[in-house]
């Protein structure tokens, strides 16, 4: 960690009791949502948290539509938003997943596409369970075609 406390790439380090995960580290990969990244996001609020995974799982649900039936260009830049937002609420694995199609879809590479397109859906709905749980909410499911 720095003297100034920002987290150090890669690694966690202690801020007074909190712990400060990074994307990265081993104890925010085996979080599909992490934690404590989503409370330091929303200053701890538990409305504003409710509100913003409400608001991601609507937004989520848009950008797979176009990315499933959308020109590579365009899929590329809503995998490219979808990749913003999951890194928001700290759900890594998902940003990884639309990293990688955001990468196959401007590179135009079809193999690589399906795969990173199954990864983004495995992880699409991992992290919508957990949301729905957390929320006392049924997950929604995935558009059609995607």
């Amino acid at each position: 960690m720095t003297e100034t406390g920002v987290r150090v790439s890669g690694g966690h380090c202690r801020h007074g009791e909190i712990a400060i995960l990074d994307e990265g580290s081993p104890e925010a990969e085996r979080q599909i949502i992490d934690e404590e990244h989503l409370r330091r996001m929303t200053l701890r609020d538990a409305r504003l948290e409710r509100e913003i995974l409400q608001i991601f799982v609507r937004q989520t649900l848009a950008m797979l539509e176009r990315i499933a039936g959308g020109e590579p260009l365009v899929a590329a830049a809503a995998a490219h938003t979808l990749t913003g937002s999951a890194r928001g609420i700290g759900a890594w694995r998902l940003a990884r997943a639309a990293e990688r199609v955001e990468g196959a879809s401007a590179e135009g590479g079809e193999p690589d596409l399906g795969e990173a397109l199954a990864e983004l859906k495995a992880a699409m709905l991992e992290a919508s369970a957990a949301i729905a749980a957390r929320l006392g909410a049924p997950a929604r499911e995935l558009p059609r075609g995607c």
